[in-house]
């Protein structure tokens, strides 16, 4: 981690010489130099990274190395904060040039690089006598150590088998096909402890499969994969002689084990296989066999999976539910041979079912706890162990063997990660417990902290794509959950962290001095932020106000994500902050929000995210020249002065009004004079004859997501003729606030050659012309994922047009978007169609669905449509649909597919397939 630390210094220090070289005149030289030293430094981290079970005194060597590394970084942050301060803010050069005649500034930064240089010097001299042990005989690694503790055996009995019997299933259906092909793989991916070896031994183990395969073998791989000791494991258990092979060289363990394996169907099991590079280097040793011939993997990692093979799909284990964690539990905490030492087995329930969600469905953990609970035979005993998990994230247990077992794998994990993902690892400690993540923010904060470099940003793959690939390696690595896809049904939309790993990023952070939480008691109502904090707060207040004061001017972020608007920040005095680089204001104790002007003095300042009811912006809000991400929510006003397009570093500019059905007032006025390319998110900004003028949007070369207000309707055609030249363009949005005045059908149908469009919302009424063909959803991009249509009032039933949209997944039909009284969904209609949201259509009073409509849905949403009378009869073809949902709709209707006393309505033959019906908020609707 401390590798990850040194390369955001050097990452620091190479953005300022390579934009601000010529101001740093004399020191450049000293400059350059500490960055080298710094890069060597980073150099032997990452290998020590590696292996970071090392002595105190070698410990120490690697934080001193971090501490000069935040050194160095607060040297380059206070030069450039200077310079601003001295040359104003009329731009960079003016900035840095103003201080030509100051020479001290130069002085002073020399001075601090020398001292820093010195310093890295003599920690250097001394690395060699804390070189990092090899793997020779006598080592007493701890990593090792926990690798022979890990390593599994076919034979071991599994008395844990809970709710695996439908992977089993899957296992075995991968198994049993005769696939003929060489090297065919069927892969276990999960994290560690969450039942993938118990799941491989017991398919292992099952009849069906002794009877299938000719041989099986079963080799524990684990961290340190070593091929020859592995081909040695599994000849030996293929042919059932050990004396005739020890003495073997690889070359003829290759030959021997291609000469049994040949004319054999066998399954060769992988325990715990980490990496992609260890299964290249073994692949080669095994023959095609016959026909049928499988090998087993249980990985952490889902890409090993996928290049492994690339035909079978991964079997992902889900973590237990409530009940099976319960079920669990119970037969490790009271065995039945000694139930009977607990007395009553009521009085222990209430602790253990709160310890035993504590642990998130996780078996290892359930194992761990329920062996170390079945020791403790009285309740204040009990007590103790709840007490421990609850207020101390389970550390009172680091020294007890069971916990180690847990704590070490979910260690293992972390510390096999790559250097340059710890440090993105880490930042989820900030987000308080289950909290649902948003990928978008998160990686928008990862670039904000630096932990994304620019250097490594190309005009074809940007930061924010390398962020999708790193929060992907976490997910694949089985450290992260996916919680919700996207609109496409394949990008991560939100995530989550499970909670024994939360507890052990929380660990790592405070190790690191990366982050650290403040969460004030209730008896406090005063927070005091004081410079021996660390660079990273979190604050995650409880049920009441928190103030947050004092100095702190080595702070970076101070993250407020959970109940922000109980947080007071005194604002006023930003200078005590300086080195701000995120921040997240609230302000809900006023209903006009005047921001203070000194938030221009935040000069660092790249991610800045403020909610309130009435939001004035003052002019200084133009010297944040270092801001990425703004995000600005609001209730029923928006103030903006002119200068943000001042901002040329601007990515993400997003602008949120709560509960407004129009963003005419609020929406960006677009200026002339800027021509960043960097902005990839564009919400809202009005059209006029200045973005059309000399081809403006085009200057928006790498624009994704886009939001546009037009209140001309002679702006639509030219805008769409260039948008459909800007082909990063996923996602957008157009609003027609026209008044009396109706876009018309005709006036779209430049859309249809979007082609890269996936996602489209169209806000506002759009004029039907009479004649059939030109309705407006033949216009509509033939690629189109997600469709959103709001207050269109067409007259003509769209769902002729819709359903031979090939792609389109989610639909949703919103605010009279249709004003007909009737609705056809045909046969072989909307192919893909997973949702279906259907929203104030006032005057829908029939829908038809067809036989063979909508195969795919999965979702139903239907919200005050109060002239629907019935749930039509084809929804009962619709097998696949998992949910339907019912808000403000006629009480009639929900009677009839209700069971009420046993008596079924005459309609619920209708919807008896869907799993989850929810019906909300009924209305009585008089005849």
């Amino acid at each position: 981690m401390a590798g990850a630390i040194v390369s955001l210094a050097v990452e620091r220090i190479s953005d300022l010489l390579i934009h601000e070289a010529v101001f740093l005149k004399d020191v450049k030289d000293q400059v350059e130099s500490l960055k080298a030293e710094l890069k060597r430094m980073e150099c032997f981290l990452k290998d020590a990274d590696r292996n970071p079970d090392q002595d105190e005194r070698f410990c120490n060597r690697v934080s001193e190395i971090r501490d000069l590394a935040y050194d160095a970084e607060d040297v380059i942050d206070s030069f450039i904060l200077e310079c601003a301060h001295q040359g104003g803010f009329q731009g960079i050069v003016k900035r840095f040039t103003s201080i030509f005649t100051k020479p001290f500034h130069l002085h002073k930064i020399g001075v601090q690089v020398k001292v820093i240089q010195i310093k890295l010097k003599n920690i250097s001299k001394s690395l060699p006598a804390y070189e990092i042990s090899g793997e020779g005989e006598g080592s007493s690694s701890i990593s090792r150590v926990q690798q022979r503790l890990r390593r599994t055996f076919s034979h071991v009995e599994e008395e844990d088998v809970i709710s695996l019997g439908v992977s089993i299933k899957d296992v075995l259906a991968q198994l049993m096909t005769e696939d003929d092909r060489p090297h065919a793989v069927v892969s276990i991916v999960g994290m560690g402890g969450i039942g993938k070896t118990t799941l491989a031994r017991t398919v292992y183990k099952h009849i069906y499969v002794r009877r299938h395969f000719d041989c099986l073998a079963w080799v524990s791989i684990s961290q340190q994969c070593k091929p020859r000791e592995v081909l040695l494991d599994v000849l030996m258990k293929v042919q059932h002689e050990r004396a005739s092979i020890d003495n073997l060289n690889e070359n003829q363990l290759v030959k021997r084990l291609s000469n049994v394996l040949k004319e054999k169907q066998y399954l060769i099991v992988f325990d715990d296989i980490w990496r992609s590079e260890d299964w290249d280097i073994l692949k080669p040793a095994f023959p095609r066999g016959k026909k049928g011939s499988k090998f087993l993997f249980t990985t952490r990692n889902k890409n090993v999976a996928i290049v492994a093979d690339p035909c079978n799909s991964p079997i992902e284990l889900p973590f237990l539910t409530d009940d099976e964690s319960w079920k669990l539990f119970r037969s490790k905490a009271f065995p039945r041979n000694k139930i009977g030492s607990h007395a009553c087995l009521e009085e222990f329930e209430k602790f253990g079912r709160q310890m035993v969600k504590k642990c998130g469905g996780l078996p290892l953990a359930i194992v761990v706890l329920g062996g170390l609970l079945a020791t403790k035979h009285s309740l204040v005993q009990w007590e103790m162990v709840h007490r421990n998990i609850f207020n101390g994230h389970l550390r009172g247990f680091q020294h007890d063997h069971q916990y180690d077992a847990v704590h070490g794998i979910l260690a293992l994990s972390y510390n096999d990660l790559p250097y340059h993902l710890k440090p993105c690892f880490l930042y989820l400690s900030h987000y308080p417990e289950d909290w649902e993540i948003s990928k978008k923010e998160l990686i928008q904060l990862w670039i904000a902290e630096g932990f994304i470099p620019p250097s490594l940003e190309s005009t074809e793959i940007l930061m924010e794509d390398i962020g999708e690939q790193f929060l992907e390696e976490l997910i694949n690595r089985s450290l992260v959950q996916v919680v919700k896809r996207d609109y496409t049904g394949i990008n991560v939309k939100t995530c989550r962290m499970h909670d024994l790993l939360r507890d052990l990023c929380i660990e790592k952070a405070r190790e690191e001095k990366f982050l650290e939480i403040i969460q004030p008691p209730l008896t406090e109502f005063n927070v005091t932020l004081e410079k021996f904090m660390l660079r990273r707060i979190a604050v995650h207040p409880r049920k009441r106000h928190v103030s947050l004061k004092g100095e702190h001017l080595k702070l970076r972020s101070l993250l407020l994500f959970q109940n922000a608007e109980l947080i007071k920040l005194h604002i006023s005095e930003c200078k005590n902050f300086k080195f701000l680089r995120v921040l997240n204001l609230v302000r809900r104790d006023v209903d006009k929000w005047h921001v203070s002007s000194e938030i221009g003095n935040l000069h660092h300042l790249r991610y800045l995210k403020m909610q309130g009811n009435q939001i004035i912006l003052p002019h200084t809000i133009g010297q944040l020249k270092s801001l990425h991400t703004l995000y600005l929510q609001w209730g029923s006003k928006l103030v903006i002065p002119n200068v943000l397009f001042k901002l040329e570093r601007l990515r993400h500019i997003l602008l949120y009004a709560r509960g407004s059905k129009s963003w005419m007032k609020e929406a960006l006025q677009w200026r002339s004079r800027f021509c960043s390319n960097n902005v990839q998110t564009l919400k809202y900004i009005v059209v006029d004859r200045k973005l059309i003028e000399n081809n403006m949007v085009l200057r928006l070369t790498n624009i994704q997501r886009l939001g546009l207000v037009f209140n001309r309707r002679k702006d639509v055609k030219p805008i769409l003729m260039l948008l459909i030249k800007l082909h990063r363009l996923r996602s957008l949005y157009m609003e027609f606030y026209l008044g009396p005045i109706s876009i018309s059908s005709s006036d779209l149908e430049l859309l249809s050659q979007c082609h890269h469009l996936s996602k489209l919302e169209l806000r506002g009424e759009i004029k039907e012309d009479l004649c059939p063909s030109h309705h407006v959803s033949k216009f509509l991009p033939p690629n189109i994922v997600k469709l959103t249509l709001c207050s269109s009032k067409m007259i003509h039933d769209p769902m002729g047009v819709l359903k031979k949209l090939p792609c389109l997944r989610i639909l949703r039909l919103r605010d009279n978007a249709y004003v007909g009284a009737k609705m056809v969904c045909s046969i072989h209609g909307f192919p893909q169609l997973d949702s279906l949201e259907m929203i104030s259509l006032r005057e829908l009073k029939e829908w038809e669905i067809e036989e063979g409509a909508m195969p795919r849905l999965r979702s139903l949403y239907f919200n005050d449509i109060y002239n629907l009378k019935m749930i039509p009869e084809g929804l009962r073809y619709i097998t696949t649909l998992q949910e339907l949902k019912l808000t403000d709709m006629r009480r009639s209707l929900e009677e009839k597919i209700q069971v009420k006393n046993g008596t079924k309505g005459e309609d619920f033959y209708k919807v008896r397939h869907i799993p989850s019906i929810q019906i909300r908020n009924s209305l009585f609707v008089r005849h």
